[in-house]
C-alpha cells in the first residue's frame, strides 16, 4: 500500500490527501493539549471517541442544514472531510460566563449571559490565538463583513443545534469554539463549518 501524503499536523489531528481531488482524510490523535499546547499529555482512546462524536455532531448539523466538510467516518480514527480554504479564526459561542471571559470582565464564573456572545480569535498558536475585533479581521483581508454576518449566523445555528443536544442529556453547553472554511462551486463561494466538534473544543 502506498504511503498517504501527510498535509497537516495539529496538536489533535493529521491530515492527509484524500482519495479523490477535494477531499482529505481527518485523523483523530490521542494527544492531549492545555494552555496552547504547554501543557501535554497521551489520553488513550481520546482520538477515537473525539472522531466517533464529531461525526455525530457533524451528521446531525447536516440533517438540519448546516454545511460541514464532514462526508464519511472511514475507521475508528479517520473520517473522510471535503477540503476548505480555512479562514484564519476561531469562532467561540459563549453561553455562560467562563474561564478567560470571566476574568476579563469580572463575571462570576457560570453567569449566564443575556444572550449568547460570538467571539473571534486570530488562529495562531505563538500569539496564544488573541481576541481580534470585526474591524482588524475585515482590515487584514481575513474575511469581509458579510463573511462575518454568515460566520456568525452558521455559529449561531451550531450553538442552537448543540444546546439542544446537549440539554437532552443533562449537559450544560458553557462554550464552545467552532472554524470555518471557504469552498467554490463553480463560481459561487460559501462559507461551511470545519475542523472538529468535539469534547476538545467544548466546554
Amino acid at each position: 500500500m502506498a504511503r498517504r501524503k501527510k498535509l497537516y499536523e495539529g496538536k489533535a489531528k493529521i491530515l492527509y490527501e484524500g482519495p479523490e481531488p477535494g477531499t482529505l482524510v481527518q485523523y483523530f490523535k490521542d494527544d492531549a493539549t492545555a494552555f496552547n499546547a504547554q501543557k501535554k499529555d497521551v489520553i488513550e482512546g481520546k482520538g477515537v471517541l473525539n472522531n466517533r462524536l464529531s461525526e455525530f455532531f457533524m451528521t446531525g448539523l447536516t440533517r438540519i442544514g448546516v454545511p460541514n466538510h464532514f462526508l464519511k467516518r472511514l475507521n475508528m480514527r479517520e473520517q473522510l472531510i471535503r477540503q476548505v480554504e480555512i479562514v484564519p479564526l476561531e469562532i467561540i459561542v459563549r453561553n455562560f460566563a467562563a474561564g478567560s471571559m470571566a476574568k476579563r470582565l469580572g463575571l462570576e464564573e457560570g453567569m449566564a449571559l443575556p444572550r449568547p456572545i460570538v467571539e473571534f480569535s486570530y488562529k495562531d498558536d505563538a500569539l496564544g490565538d488573541p481576541l481580534v475585533p470585526e474591524e482588524y479581521i475585515i482590515a487584514f483581508g481575513w474575511a469581509t463583513q458579510q463573511d462575518l454576518d454568515d460566520i456568525v449566523a452558521l455559529a449561531l445555528r451550531v450553538n442552537d443545534f448543540m444546546s439542544g443536544v446537549m440539554h437532552g442529556v443533562g449537559i450544560k453547553l458553557v462554550d464552545f469554539k467552532i472554524e470555518v472554511g471557504r469552498v467554490w462551486e463553480g463560481d459561487f463561494m460559501r462559507l461551511i463549518v470545519a475542523d472538529e466538534i468535539s469534547p476538545d473544543s467544548c466546554r
